[in-house]
């Protein structure tokens, strides 16, 4: 049996009343409600006709309800498609329509919108939950029939799938196995030293891998507890630190936690680590984090396609700015722009592979051939460089992608909607250095023969963008600088309009 539910539930403690959860407001869920609530929700499915392979789309607030749904959608052996709530109905309408759900639960609040779209792409049937664990969903769930076992599945078999946007404008599903996620959480599991004691201080989204699939699958993977915070709060972060015993976040989480004067070793003796990913990590943040608390921040690097790749030791040197070694069954190599592997400490294309990796882009053989080299690596489209000790470093990336507190941002989708707006003759998005989200989405616009009003421009630009997609700052300019290609110069822009006085 390799359905993905199972095999974590063989993980599950064998005192089944340990708490698995614990929310925001102090109801617990504890283990043996996961069995029973997920069975329940699944049951909800099947009667809604979902079938092995059929996609369940999933856009709401995190809630411990979401959770059991997509534990659910697991032991139906159906493929778990989260969708981040920031998206709008313009962005939530191409990923139905791409990947055609057979089910879609969504918020109330836009329920509205959701269900013709829904029924556009073929869906059967459109649920509701909300944050406070209430909808159309959980009524269903009251009178259906649970669910016994799980169906069974291979491990080749598709688990979830992830959009994540794409360098010409339209984003692109990543298909996730159950061996790719399984390999990865067992892996974390032992390099992380994740056991039944541990109380993970949950503050992510659960919509990307880092919130739904690193955080949680360690968690279920060793039978520990994780205190379920609704969104992040450097000051409630405060107050629960001496209850948990590890944390996960992105950079913001951490710069935000050093802006709170009770930071301090007290506050953190109860942590045995801290964890940073989904963007990079300054090395004054890293330097300052341990100066305060005694801890050194374990950083590790992954993507949407292959989950983590490498990560910085529990037990050894965890060096600043390094992402650290290739994690155990992973291959990583650094070569040049014709695949043949560069020297120690030279820059270079990233390289990955082992059984984290996707299958591939769905519905895009092209693509996917494009992303993996003949002899299987997928090219990650990072820049980095590897020491003598195999530690990693990410220098920089060979596509313009921003990474703006811990979410990509992928200019050409946003150009795109820019360039459609009246009076736009040319745009281009850049990221440049900020202190509190890493990098700020910022836009240079091109405009004749009167530029748009920018405050309006951002007030569209919020109807169609996710609100963290959208320009913190719009510059006019003349002409965008190009190089003798014709290419437009970004490192220019970068430079140009990268001056913290701009934004003070």
């Amino acid at each position: 049996m390799s359905n993905l539910y199972t095999l974590f539930s063989n993980c599950f403690p064998k005192n089944r009343d340990e708490i698995f959860i614990e929310a925001s407001d102090g109801q617990t869920l504890d283990y043996a409600s996961v069995d029973s609530v997920s069975a329940l929700y699944g049951g909800v499915l099947v009667s809604a006709g979902v079938k092995p392979g059929d996609r369940v789309a999933l856009q709401v607030e995190k809630s411990p309800q979401a959770v059991m749904l997509y534990l659910a959608t697991l032991r139906v052996g159906a493929v778990f498609l989260p969708i981040n709530t920031a998206y709008t109905a313009t962005e939530v309408e191409y990923f139905l329509n791409d990947c055609e759900p057979a089910v879609v639960i969504c918020d109330p609040s836009v329920a509205s919108s959701i269900k013709p779209m829904a029924a556009s792409a073929g869906a059967g049937h459109v649920f509701t939950l909300g944050v406070d664990g209430k909808g159309s969903f959980i009524d269903s769930a009251s009178s259906a029939t649970p669910m016994n076992g799980a169906v069974e599945r291979s491990p080749n078999d598709l688990a979830a799938i992830l959009y994540t946007s794409g360098t010409t404008g339209r984003s692109k599903g990543a298909m996730l196995t159950i061996e790719n996620l399984w390999s990865n959480a067992i892996t974390l599991r032992d390099y992380w030293g994740f056991d039944s004691n541990d109380v993970l201080l949950h503050a992510l989204p659960i919509f990307h891998v880092h919130g739904l699939f690193v955080a949680i699958h360690c968690v279920l993977a060793s039978a520990a507890k994780m205190i379920f915070m609704p969104k992040y709060d450097a000051e409630k972060i405060i107050q629960l630190l001496p209850r948990a015993t590890v944390m996960m976040g992105v950079p913001t989480f951490y710069t935000r936690l050093l802006a709170v004067h009770d930071l301090d070793a007290d506050t953190c003796s109860n942590m045995r680590l801290f964890i940073s990913g989904s963007a990079p990590l300054l090395t004054e943040t890293w330097k300052e984090f341990k100066e305060r608390t005694g801890h050194a921040i374990l950083e590790r690097y992954g993507m949407t396609e292959t989950g983590m790749n490498t990560s910085n030791p529990l037990s050894g040197e965890r060096i600043p700015g390094s992402v650290g070694p290739a994690l155990p069954g992973v291959s990583v190599r650094i070569v040049d722009e014709t695949g043949k592997q560069v020297a120690i400490g030279e820059p270079g294309l990233l390289e990955v592979k082992g059984p984290n990796v996707f299958s591939g882009y769905w519905r895009m053989e092209e693509k996917t051939a494009e992303e993996f080299r003949d002899d299987g690596f997928f090219i990650t489209g990072d820049i980095a460089t590897i020491d003598k000790n195999g530690y990693v470093s990410i220098v920089g990336r060979s596509k313009d992608m921003i990474i703006t507190g811990g979410y990509n941002v992928y200019p050409k989708e946003i150009e795109e909607v820019i360039d459609a707006i009246a009076g736009v003759v040319e745009s281009a998005v850049i990221g440049v250095p900020d202190d509190d989200l890493g990098e700020r989405v910022t836009a240079v616009v091109k405009a004749r023969p009167i530029a748009p009003d920018s405050d309006k421009m951002i007030a569209h630009l919020k109807t169609e963008l996710a609100g963290y997609k959208v320009p913190k700052n719009i510059f006019f300019v003349d002409d965008l600088p190009r190089n003798a290609m014709g290419k437009v110069q970004k490192a220019q822009l970068r430079k140009t309009y990268g001056s913290g006085s701009l934004y003070k």
